[in-house]
């Protein structure tokens, strides 16, 4: 399954490698669809793929480490 979400870094998580980490603890391939970063925020349009149950707990890591997860909506079709 893929998932397209939209991540908030805090500044306090801005420095942090969560998005390698993300990648080595769970198993999903995250690829940065877009982003913009300054010193006070990171906006992160990511991709997720890998198996449901997967995904699922990578998205449950980002909120743990206080990321704002909003679901991308696909336009039905």
């Amino acid at each position: 399954m893929k998932r397209q979400i939209y991540c908030t870094f805090p500044k306090e998580q801005i420095g942090e490698p969560i998005l390698y980490t993300l990648g080595q603890r769970f198993k999903v391939v995250p690829n940065i669809r877009g982003a913009t970063i300054n010193d006070q925020m990171g906006i992160v349009f990511l991709e997720l793929e890998g198996e449901a149950p997967e995904v699922e707990r990578a998205v449950e890591y980002l909120r743990s480490r206080n990321v704002r997860v909003d679901t991308v909506q696909t336009p039905a079709g």
